[in-house]
């Protein structure tokens, strides 16, 4: 572990550092390494993944454009991101969105054969250059380095940091960083590391007028894709979204530290990372047991344990995931339908064996909910 210093022209010393306390990030370090192999290794069906895509991408773009401030909500976004034709946008906070999903279609596209990605300063410019298209500033110019100053965090998030002010540091600092990234000893990292110092530093220079935040991030997102993960990198943004206050606090924490020390940023980006691979594997996993559920329904309506009137509202449970009592059986969607021509006593008789099939439980206040552990034990 070293600090590189670099000398610039206008803002003194510049530092790049892979200095972060080891021993502190070792148990983290091991359970995203154990986790991004579980994760990988679970199966997933094609519409399996085609539904996550879609969730994960939204949720993602909604998550790393409202850390910036665009105020559009997660149906918002979806539905930018829904529309054919994208040019047709013309407020600023729906082209961010449209951007946003063309940039993370680069990600996506790059050749991730070598397992360790190298940057460039082009493709950084890319992804700049495809986050700010379309929208008019006076300080920021797409895919350009900036030539004047500007002023980075608040006061109730460690004070307000001045980066590099003249073009020419940050040419060469971005030169530098390249180089550095893509050094040998920062390829040897574990990935999340080398993503997280990525992160930092390209936050330290800030290159650009607008949209630092989001370039960085994606940036972080390209080097963890190179291990092969798929969704965990774009969700990471919502890690940072729920916890805004903590992602400011450890640039701040890191940056402010005289020994050059990175370790409140990394083992913040760390956390992100674990906590992304946990939420990952537990919506692959409850796919995973809806259709063995689905699977297990039709089997035994084969074998002609259950209606096809009790098949259709255990389907129906198991495509809306939601409570219901009795009376909901005649005058609740989609259950009305199936119960219309039904009387209350066979209503009775349904749900009664239904639960005493294990298919269905039932709480304290009466409510019914299809019953995902059935098959644990058998």
């Amino acid at each position: 572990m070293a600090v590189k210093k670099v000398v610039t022209f206008k803002a003194g010393h510049f530092r790049f550092s892979d200095i972060y306390d080891a021993a502190a990030l070792n148990e983290a370090v091991v359970e995203a390494r154990v986790l991004t192999t579980t994760v990988a290794e679970l199966p997933v069906l094609p519409s399996l993944a085609a539904k996550l895509d879609e969730e994960v991408i939204r949720r993602s773009i909604f998550s790393t454009a409202a850390l910036e401030g665009n105020p559009l909500s997660e149906e918002e976004v979806g539905r930018v991101l829904e529309a054919a034709d994208a040019t047709e946008f013309k407020e600023r906070a729906k082209i961010e969105t449209a951007n946003l999903k063309k940039a993370y279609r680069i990600s996506r596209g790059l050749d991730y054969s070598g397992g360790k990605i190298q940057l460039s300063e082009g493709l950084v410019k890319q992804i700049h250059q495809t986050l700010t298209a379309g929208i008019e500033s006076k300080v920021n110019r797409p895919g350009r380095y900036r030539e004047g100053m500007v002023k980075v965090g608040d006061k109730d998030h460690g004070g307000i940091y001045t980066p590099p002010k003249i073009l020419d540091d940050i040419k060469k600092l971005m030169s530098e960083f390249i180089a550095w990234i893509n050094g040998d000893d920062l390829l040897g990292l574990p990935p999340p590391i080398r993503a997280a110092l990525a992160h930092y530093h390209l936050g330290l220079i800030h290159p650009f007028g607008d949209g630092n935040g989001r370039t960085a991030r994606l940036v972080e997102a390209i080097i963890l894709q190179s291990q092969g993960l798929r969704w965990v990198p774009e969700m990471m943004s919502n890690y940072y979204y729920q916890k805004p206050d903590d992602y400011y606090w450890a640039f701040s924490l890191a940056r402010k530290n005289r020994q050059h020390d990175v370790t409140p940023f990394v083992e913040f980006v760390l956390r992100a990372f674990v906590g992304s691979l946990y939420e990952i594997r537990d919506k692959v996993t409850f796919f995973i047991r809806l259709f063995a559920v689905r699977d297990y329904l039709a089997f035994i309506r084969q074998e002609r344990n259950i209606t096809q009137r009790q098949y259709d509202l255990l389907l129906a449970l198991l495509e809306n995931m939601v409570s219901f009592n009795l009376d909901d059986l005649f005058k609740r969607s989609p259950f009305d339908i199936l119960y219309r021509q039904v009387s209350l006593r066979t209503a009775q008789r349904d749900l009664a064996k239904l639960t005493r099939m294990g298919l269905l439980t039932k709480d304290p206040q009466g409510a019914y909910s299809l019953n995902l552990g059935v098959l644990d034990g058998m």
